[in-house]
């Protein structure tokens, strides 16, 4: 596969809506088959295309794929960065932020369908391994999900410096609260027995809980 630089198609003549359904279609395929088992072909089906109208937007498959991965990692951490702004944006005071925390936490485990075939796709590359690309790993990672976690630590290091939080390492406490939230989420997150909104919310308001309080018992309850 070719390096991370690939990863941004160079403008090529064609309309905006050919070049929007093959992307879409591309996420589609290379969620349900991987990049390997996908080929041009397909995803020209599953566009609705020419295989020669592809080649017209794009060189390879290969840039394809790092074109798909990288702007819907940014699409995905976009999303994620509206949510932290909403629900802790005006975080102000020290009985208002459990709430606030409980309802990131419920909209961070929430499923967004329109991202499926994105996390398809990740799951597919996780499984890969060191199979994957070094440099296309890194540029998804600063799309997406690195993005996401500065994001939060600069909102943690924003609540502590408010004195809402007791925080040394604004980064690790973005790791910790992701990991609570989302660690005891298997059964919902990978389709059987999909959580009901009591459940999503016990979930999230446990793994708040853990957040601010830690696990060992305290004065005073």
């Amino acid at each position: 596969m070719t390096s991370a630089d690939s990863g941004r198609s160079r403008p090529r003549k064609g309309f905006p809506e050919k070049r929007r359904a093959i992307l879409d279609a591309s996420r589609k395929v290379f969620g349900r088959v991987g990049y390997q088992g996908a080929s041009i072909d397909m995803i020209a089906t599953e566009a609705s295309v020419s295989t020669r109208t592809i080649y017209n937007h794009f060189e390879n498959k290969e840039q394809l794929f790092s074109t798909v991965l990288i702007e819907s990692s940014e699409q995905v951490a976009a999303a994620h960065e509206a949510m932290i702004e909403r629900c802790l944006g005006r975080t102000s005071s020290a009985a208002g932020l459990e709430a606030d925390l409980v309802s990131l936490a419920m909209d961070w485990v929430r499923p967004r369908p329109e991202f499926t075939d994105h996390f398809a796709i990740v799951a597919r590359i996780n499984a890969e391994g060191e199979n994957f690309p070094g440099d296309l790993h890194d540029a998804w990672q600063k799309a997406g999900p690195l993005r996401v976690q500065r994001t939060l630590a600069a909102r943690m290091a924003r609540l502590a410096e408010s004195g809402l939080l007791h925080v040394q390492d604004s980064e690790l406490a973005a790791q910790h609260f992701v990991v609570l939230v989302t660690n005891t989420w298997g059964r919902g997150q990978a389709g059987v027995d999909a959580l009901t909104d009591a459940e999503t919310h016990d979930i999230a308001a446990a793994g708040v809980h853990a957040f601010l309080y830690g696990y060992l018992p305290r004065d005073g309850g």
